[in-house]
């Protein structure tokens, strides 16, 4: 089963292409370029290396979100349009799955952050079971001194990977000192090769969708909207 896998849901864009368990190749791109400038590039590069066309992928692949709403609408739409050329399934991977899913780890509960803006963080927090990574929380969007309070309550050593892990490291190691961690730089953010692996896995589960039905994950709205509503709300009072 050949997986093209795509992420784009913060500042990095990455492409992936896994035959079950080989990965034959692998882009990651940070910088300050846009995905809409890049991402079809990378897919172009990556295909004619490997000498493969679109017909020769058996599922298309998207990190769904959270994230930035831009990126993922641009992965998202990519992935699909992709799929429906090829008359190819579809999978989305959550985002905070696949970046858990870079170090998986026996000995920490893993906490994926991305930045979420004013001092928030989206996340969830993982552990390995049984030789499996499970979620223990649902996903969120709350503040960093929130999840202090939910990783106190947990109890146990916690390694952070993510593109927020600069921002709040050192927050974090004020509050947990000896009980938290931080995956090496290069573990830090997104890879397709982790989207690419888990979207392999869900396949095998029968978690495939068409083309028509892949939609992002956003968790919550985006600040355009969220100031839209406090102004109506104000009219309203008014």
């Amino acid at each position: 089963m050949k997986v093209l896998a795509i992420d784009t849901s913060t500042v990095i864009a990455a492409v992936a292409v896994m035959d079950d368990e080989k990965l034959l190749g692998e882009y990651s791109i940070n910088n300050k370029k846009t995905h809409s400038q890049k991402l079809m590039g990378m897919i172009n590069e990556i295909m004619k290396n490997l000498d493969l066309k679109p017909a020769d992928i058996d599922v298309f692949a998207a990190s769904i979100g959270p994230g930035s709403f831009t990126g993922l609408r641009i992965g998202v739409t990519t992935a699909k349009a992709m799929a429906y050329a090829a008359n190819k399934p579809v999978v989305g991977v959550p985002t905070l799955d696949a970046l858990a899913y870079n170090i998986v780890t026996s000995k920490f509960v893993i906490c994926p952050i991305l930045d979420a803006r004013n001092n928030q963080v989206f996340t969830a927090l993982y552990e390995v079971k049984d030789g499996k990574l499970e979620r223990t929380t649902e996903y969120m969007g709350i503040p960093v001194s929130e999840l202090v309070q939910i990783i106190r309550q947990n109890d146990k050593k916690v390694i952070f990977t993510g593109d927020a892990v600069d921002l709040h490291k050192e927050y974090f190691m004020s509050e947990l000192g000896e009980n938290c961690e931080f995956a090496p730089l290069g573990s830090r953010l997104q890879r397709g090769a982790s989207v690419a692996e888990l979207a392999i896995m869900m396949a095998k589960e029968g978690k495939l969708t068409s083309s028509f039905e892949l939609v992002p994950f956003y968790l919550r709205k985006s600040q355009a909207e969220r100031e839209m509503e406090k102004k109506l709300c104000g009219k309203g009072e008014n």
